[in-house]
């Protein structure tokens, strides 16, 4: 796998982790100012979300890397 071919399936990865975790933890908030949409979460933990993120994107990728470069998965008779 070249390096351009595994960053565009990493980018992949990480673009589809991210929306499967972006849903978790979040709460509405109680008070809702007027001005302010009711279905914005209260503390969206962004940062904390990006850091899974990479974390689980990167485990997913070492696992397809691994089936590309043992001829699990083969792209070249394509």
């Amino acid at each position: 796998m070249s390096f351009l071919s595994g960053f565009a399936v990493y980018f992949i990865i990480w673009w589809l982790t991210l929306f499967t975790t972006l849903p978790f933890g979040v709460k509405q908030q109680e008070n809702v100012q007027p001005g302010n949409d009711p279905g914005a979460p209260a503390q969206p933990m962004i940062v904390r979300k990006l850091i899974a993120t990479s974390i689980i994107s990167g485990v997913i990728f070492c696992f397809i890397y691994w089936a590309v470069v043992s001829g699990l998965i083969d792209f070249h008779n394509v």
